[in-house]
Order: C-alpha cells, then structure tokens, then sequence
C-alpha cells in the first residue's frame, strides 16, 4: 500500500492514526480532576508536537542517515517562519502560499550553506553549521532589521500593503490566517461528561502535512538514494575510493533537510504569524538534536516520539510548582509535606531541565537506540514471555 512494504505502511498507519485522534489520546483525564495538569490535548500543544516532529523528520535525514551533525539547522526553521510572515504582510492571509515560500526560500538558504559547510565533515561541519547559524541569528537581530525587524520580531500590522485580501478587517482588527477561508484558530468543542474534547482546524492541517512528511522520509529511506546516504554514514571513505562522488547526494541530504526546517517554520508562522530571530538561536538547532538522539536517530519513527517527549516535558512538566506539589502531598504530615515538596522542587517548574537532562543522559548510557530501542526491547521481552509459555505448556506424546 503506498508503494511501501506492510512493516512500514503498519508504521505509517500508527502514525496517521496516533495524529488524528490525538484530541482524545492527549486527554486522559477529566478537565475537573486534579490530573488534568497532565492533559496536553489543547491545540497550541498540539501544534507543536507536529510542527516539531516535522522539524526533527527532516533533520533525521540528514544525521540519521548521513551521520552529518548540523548545529545550524534553527536558521532554516528562523528563515521559514520570516518568508511566511512576509508572505502574510504582501500577498494573502490565505498559508498555502506562505508554506510553499518558506519550503523554496529555506531550500536555497540551506544549499548555499551546504554547499560550503559540506567541504568538510565531523566536527569541522558541526562548527562551519553552528557558525553560520549564529551570522543568521545576529544578522536577523540587527543589521537585517528592515527585513525582520530585529528583536522585537516581524509582525502583522494594519498598514501592510496585502495584495489579494484587506489590511484590516471590518471591526479595525488584523485578519487571521486561513487556509481557503477555514481559519487556522476555529476550534471545534465536543463535550463528553468531563470531558473537552478539542479540534483544532490550524492543528489537523499540521498533522496532513506532518503524515505526509512522515511517508516521505519512509520513501527516502527505502530508496536507493537513502541507501547511498548510508554508505556515507558507513564508510565514506571507501566510498569515494570506489569512485563514487557523495557530495552531491549529501547535499542533497542537507537541502531536503533545510526544506523540512523551513516547512516547520512556515507552520508556526501559519498558527500565529510571528517571527523572530530567537528562533535561529544555537538553542534551537540544539533542541533539535536532543529530539532526535532521543528518539532514535536513523530510525523512522524516533524524531516524531522524541519531540513529542520534549516538548511534553516543555510545556506541561514545566508547569508543576510547588502549589500543585502541596496539593498532591496534603494527605502527608506537614513537616513530611514540605520535605518531600523540598526534595521534588529541583526537578520541576523552572527546574524541568535538571529532569530532562538526566532522563537524556539515562537514555544515552542505556538505551543508545533510543525510544525506538525502548520500545524494541519491551516488544522482544512480551515475545520471549509468550515463546516461554508456550514451550512450558506443550506436552510430549506418551509413550
């Protein structure tokens, strides 16, 4: 199905599947109970599960199958978000158009980048990637200001020329974004018991294109030039002893990688047409690859689990205080109470790093294949239990 085997379309459908009714998935609880802290079923978050999952995709093409560690990918996520943006303030409120332009522009950005940073490889890469991921961030903070209007960001404002819509709307205030006059912020509420239920139109537009995105990275690893990327991975070296010339498939690599960054870009400029230059910042490109080291790089589905963990822990992890931690321990003897809120403050709140970097460092030094990995040995542990039983339960003929 899809011109794909029936291991990777079973992969492709949990994917659509998981995306499509995550509105019900990521919201376990009640809206009343007090674990309702953990639902995540709201359309911002939502959005950026997908949008990151794109993001960390297209990157795994590059370090995943390539091995090439790019510290700069953020400036294609940066220059996508401003193309959008422009797009919005020039022609139409309409995203298709502002998509398709951040997906071109960040496609030339990153082969020009490429093109130089790939005439060397390993650390030297990493450092010309980081280096011109920095020039963007401080030209898009200062010198470039009439284009991106420096730290104070890019902006819709009643006074842009928009050549196929109106500048402001009836009631004086700047149109939204729309794909065909659907909106991107319309929501749709489906109460069941205690229950609210969110679908978001601007949400489920990503998560088209995050599916479609997803199939094409399957694509791209099965074809013969995801092999070839591989043997650069492998031995590249021996590669070029062969004869073969792997510059132009990992340039090749690095641009469709540059275009997921940019499509990314161009999305989160579509739910909320905002640009600004912290989004090319080295913290960015690093969140980027934490995503995919813990997810399972080079493999298909880990960037898509490792940003959704990220941002999870990002958005509502952070969250916890020291309020929520009291009401959970109350039943606790107050000295009790306070020591045990005393021991958990580090880890939570503004402390969601300190969490993080130790569950990073954990899944490292244990699981070097990620969630994936994590997943995998969970699957063969039920596999070997189930094989184990079986042998028990057979019995020999009597003799």
């Amino acid at each position: 199905m899809f011109g794909l085997d029936k291991r990777d379309t079973t992969l492709l459908l949990i994917v659509a599947g998981l995306t499509i009714f995550a509105p019900f998935l990521l919201n376990p609880f009640p809206t009343d109970s007090g674990l309702a802290q953990f639902n995540a079923g709201y359309p911002d978050l939502m959005q950026r599960f997908v949008i990151f999952g794109i993001f960390a995709i297209g990157f795994n093409i590059l370090f995943g199958l390539t091995g090439y560690l790019s510290f700069g990918h953020a400036a294609f996520l940066g220059v996508g978000s401003y193309s959008a943006v422009w797009m919005f303030k020039l022609l139409s409120m309409n995203v298709l158009p502002a998509i398709i332009l951040s997906v071109i522009i960040s496609g030339l950005f990153a082969l020009v980048i490429g093109y130089i940073s790939l005439r060397r490889s390993g650390i030297y890469f990493s450092i010309l990637t980081l280096a011109f991921a920095q020039m963007s961030f401080s030209l898009a903070y200062s010198v470039l200001t009439p284009i991106t209007n420096g730290e104070t960001g890019l902006q819709l404002t009643l006074d842009d020329p928009r050549v196929l819509g109106v500048s402001a709307t009836a009631d004086g205030s700047i149109p939204v974004t729309n794909l065909f006059g659907m909106e991107m912020r319309s929501t749709y509420h489906l109460i069941v018991g205690p229950w609210d239920f969110q679908f978001n139109m601007g949400y489920y537009l990503c998560a088209l294109i995050m599916i479609a995105a997803f199939y094409l990275s399957i694509r791209i690893f099965r074809s013969p030039f995801g092999m070839m990327l591989r043997a650069v991975k492998s031995n590249q070296q021996r590669m070029n002893y062969t004869g073969l010339n792997s510059k132009p498939y990992t340039l090749a690599a690095f641009v469709i990688s540059g275009m997921y960054a940019g499509l990314a870009g161009g999305l989160m400029a579509s739910m909320d047409p905002l640009a600004g230059a912290e989004r090319m910042q080295w913290t960015a490109s690093g969140e980027v690859v934490l995503m995919t080291i813990l997810g399972g790089a080079g493999t298909l589905i880990g960037p898509v689990l490792g940003s959704g963990f990220i941002k999870y822990f990002e958005n509502i992890f952070s969250k916890i205080n020291d309020n929520v931690l009291h009401g959970w321990f109350s039943f606790l003897p107050d000295g009790l109470e306070d020591f045990v809120v005393f021991i958990i403050h580090p880890f939570i709140g503004k402390g969601w790093h300190l969490t993080l970097g130790i569950l990073f460092m954990l899944v490292v030094i244990y699981l070097p294949g990620g969630l994936v990995e994590g997943g995998q040995r969970i699957g063969n542990w039920f596999k070997g239990r189930k094989k184990s039983d079986a042998h028990q339960s057979k019995t020999n003929p009597a003799e």
